[in-house]
């Protein structure tokens, strides 16, 4: 006997969950819910293609609307919220209500600490709730964990990652794979780091360094931004002495959105323009939107995770890196892959009962090589290594 899932949100990540949720899940039905229902009902179409059964079903509902999702939602075991950030403490709330496990794909690390306040009504009710899951914060978090399982004393941990196109076009060399909301979501206010083993409030665009990868990519840079991190800089204080995350993007971009943060776009306090009150970051929205915007992106996702400590009584750096692309047979971007996938391996994991019950940060609710073995499964291509240190 399977599984009933649910994914709120039908998005291109939320779609993505959803195929690995059939495919890996031992799903009996998925139900696809999102405000459009005629996008639920092409995405539920569209997964019954590529998974050769007839298991979802698209539905109209509005993330908003908790007594209709109540309604569609009863019975599920385990469902994934793929909508903006602000929905995820209601949607805490139903999960515990109707006692269906939840992940989401977060997006703000306030709202998550808020979630994270429901747990002992989750243990109550016998559920798990895991926030933060994607790419980053999510994936990133996970394979920080294995870096930290290989060696016997971890001291430091760093991680880089990022979303690209392959073929980048001038002048932005950026091609949007998300929300353009989660993207200026993640360029304002400050990251929060381990440093000196404590908890360090960090700027956004701070940090600039550039690194090399293996080609196509060569050169990339990378700077602060913010959330990137969930709440792992809290649950390992007093354990790591360092833990940093960045963002990675083509040589040209830093400068280029420092310069749009400088001049006050990313703002969302209105100010006044010839008599009307505007916000800035909405101005921006509509005029970095249509430049970034591609109906179809073959991209490539980077991940690196560099960690430093002993291992057999010596100094010694683990690295673990990810280099995923855009899968034609499919037609998911590996945005969508990385994103989607590492929600729907929890999930998965949570509805067989393999997750601790409770509202679980993502860096604790499932071990590092758990994670890395799924995605290995799923055919992504980790790669580790062990050095010791002069």
């Amino acid at each position: 006997m399977g599984y009933k899932y649910a994914v709120v949100g039908a998005g291109r990540q939320g779609i993505a969950a959803a195929y690995d949720l059939g495919k890996f899940g031992d799903a009996d039905e998925i139900l696809l819910l999102d405000i459009d229902e005629g996008l639920a009902r092409r995405a539920a179409e569209g997964l019954n293609a590529l998974l050769e059964r007839k298991v979802a079903r698209g539905i109209g509902a509005d993330a908003g609307d908790i007594g209709r999702l109540r309604t569609i939602l009863k019975g599920v075991k385990a469902f994934i919220g793929g909508v903006h950030f602000p929905f995820n403490p209601a949607l805490t709330d139903l999960a515990i209500e109707i006692k269906a496990n939840m992940c989401d794909f977060g997006g703000n690390t306030g709202v998550v600490r808020a979630q994270l306040e429901r747990d002992a009504d989750a243990r109550r009710a016998g559920v798990t709730i895991v926030p933060d899951c994607g790419m980053g914060p999510g994936l990133n978090v996970s394979l920080a964990t294995y870096v930290m399982s290989l060696l016997d004393r971890p001291r430091e941990v760093l991680i880089w990652d990022g979303g690209l196109p392959q073929n980048p076009e001038p002048p932005w060399n950026y091609a949007m794979t998300f929300n353009i909301g989660g993207l200026t979501n993640e360029y304002y206010g400050h990251a929060y780091f381990l440093r000196r083993g404590k908890i360090t409030e960090v700027p956004c665009f701070e940090g600039y360094e550039v690194l090399d990868f293996p080609p196509p990519l060569g050169t990339l840079e990378a700077f602060v931004t913010s959330g990137g991190l969930s709440t792992a800089p809290w649950t390992f204080e007093g354990r790591l002495e360092r833990l940093e995350n960045k963002t990675l993007r083509y040589p040209g971009h830093w400068a280029q959105l420092t310069a749009f943060a400088d001049l006050g776009l990313l703002e969302t306090e209105p100010i006044a323009v010839d008599g009307k009150m505007v916000v800035p970051r909405d101005v921006f929205h509509a005029l970095f939107e249509p430049q970034i915007f591609k109906p179809e992106v073959r991209d490539v996702c980077v991940m690196r995770v560099k960690g430093i400590g002993k291992k057999n009584g010596r100094e010694t750096e683990a690295v673990v890196e990810l280099i995923d692309y855009y899968d034609p047979a499919t037609g998911f971007t590996a945005m969508q892959r990385l994103t989607g996938w590492h929600a729907s391996i929890i999930a998965i994991l949570a509805a067989r009962g393999k997750v601790q019950p409770g509202v679980v940060s993502v860096e604790l609710a499932v071990p590092g090589k758990t994670i890395v073995e799924e995605a290995r499964r799923r055919g992504l291509d980790i790669k580790e290594s062990l050095t010791p240190l002069p």
